[in-house]
């Protein structure tokens, strides 16, 4: 099984996510936005598979110091080019196991995605 896990280390959901993995010794990658950078054809697959709605995080500094011209505007195409400028826009965490892409900490799903 492979597990990776991407988004800025200092976020508290990310301390929780890996803190959760940890405790049950569950071995994965963590890619940090800022310093490991960003590939512009993985976040198309992620936009591909997860929807730009869906990876785009409305709740941090990052999206309300956007002007609101920038927010109507908003589509698949303005989206993917601000996440890619500024990854900590991306909704934390993304975790990805195997082929399939989560968004968010969730400790059920995690129970359950880990417990098989």
């Amino acid at each position: 099984m492979t597990i990776k896990l991407y988004g800025i280390k200092n976020c508290d959901t990310i301390k929780k996510a890996r803190k959760w993995l940890a405790e049950r010794e569950i071995s994965y990658q963590f890619i940090d936005h800022r310093i490991d950078g960003l590939d512009p054809a993985q976040l198309k697959a992620w936009l591909a598979q997860l929807g730009w709605e869906a990876v785009l995080n409305k709740r941090g500094t990052t999206y309300r110091a956007l002007t609101e011209q920038q927010k109507t505007d908003l589509n698949s195409e303005t989206a993917f080019e601000l996440l890619l400028a500024q990854p900590a826009m991306i909704k934390r965490p993304l975790l990805q196991v195997n082929d399939q892409l989560y968004l968010g900490f969730n400790d059920t799903l995690y129970s359950e995605l880990f417990s098989q």
